[in-house]
């Protein structure tokens, strides 16, 4: 794991300077407590069986922040975000998001709470066109019930600024040439880069991306990475599960690590490959031990 490198990119920008000032002296421990947070969970677990999948005793999200969580496989990182995001229930914990309680909440509740999440296999509607996609992914539409319906004075405005959002993300995000194929047609790079777009239909205060980078090809990884720290830049929060070291040291103003459904360290990325536990984490706790090949004088 090269994890002792400097941030390759993505962290000098004026929003980013900022989120890195905003945790300057924080000390980098697990649970530790963050200066602004956005997302505070405590006590946070799920076990599947006789296996406890998380069992974080408190997690905070820096507002504003790009904030990367990582670890091996099976850390449990994807069931944390299935819990937070409303997909899947905690068997005991609490969070909250921007001071709200949101223990419980189910997926849609949360979603509309400003909290909304990304998934590693993408989910589009694939017999539905790009565009559609889309304006499925606007929130509280007037025209979704039958009296309303009806009436289309009464929702007739909400839908041109359903649509106008839609065709400004979908320039944003370089997919305009495709707003009237089917999504089933499209890359799976384009369908990361449509499921980006579609969480921001409802204008969200925090997005949680589950592997942005999985099976996207290296240069539009540099496009998704713009993007992402872009995001950032205009004050949205940020919270990603990511293998790729490049990517996490790049990108990320803090980095929190999971292990066997622990969190075990947190820190600003450039110290993150030096701690022990990290590396105990990745390679096993007795990797730096010498090979004994006898006995000893």
């Amino acid at each position: 794991m090269a994890a002792d490198s400097a941030p390759a990119g993505g962290t000098t920008g004026p929003a980013s300077a900022t989120a890195a000032g905003r945790l300057a002296g924080t000390p980098p421990e697990p649970g530790v407590r963050k200066p602004d947070p956005l997302l505070v969970m405590d006590r946070v677990t799920r076990a599947f069986g006789g296996l406890v999948a998380v069992h974080v005793e408190h997690l905070e999200v820096q507002r504003g922040a790009i904030t990367a969580l990582i670890g091996p496989n099976g850390a449990g990182k994807t069931t944390l975000f299935n819990v937070v995001s409303g997909f899947d229930r905690a068997d005991d914990g609490r969070w909250s998001f921007d001071g709200k309680p949101l223990t419980g909440r189910p997926a849609h509740r949360v979603a509309r709470s400003g909290l909304v999440r990304t998934f590693q296999l993408t989910r589009t509607l694939p017999r539905l066109t790009v565009l559609e996609n889309m304006l499925l992914a606007v929130p509280g539409q007037r025209g979704e019930r039958l009296l309303p319906a009806l009436l289309r004075p009464l929702w007739g405005g909400q839908e041109r600024d359903a649509r106008d959002r839609a065709e400004e993300l979908l320039d944003r995000f370089r997919l305009t040439r495709v707003r009237d194929d089917y999504a089933g047609t499209l890359s799976g790079g384009q369908r990361k880069l449509l499921e980006l777009a579609r969480a921001l239909m409802s204008r969200p205060a925090m997005l949680l991306l589950d592997e942005p980078m999985a099976g996207v090809n290296p240069a539009l990884v540099q496009s998704l990475l713009g993007h992402i720290t872009r995001l950032r830049d205009e004050g949205l929060t940020v919270c990603f599960v990511e293998h790729d070291m490049d990517v996490v040291m790049g990108i990320s103003d803090w980095v929190a690590v999971m292990a066997d459904g622990r969190l075990v360290a947190e820190g600003p990325p450039h110290t993150i490959g030096r701690n022990p536990a990290v590396v105990d984490a990745y390679l096993g706790r007795r990797h730096d031990e010498p090979e004994v090949t006898g006995e000893e004088e």
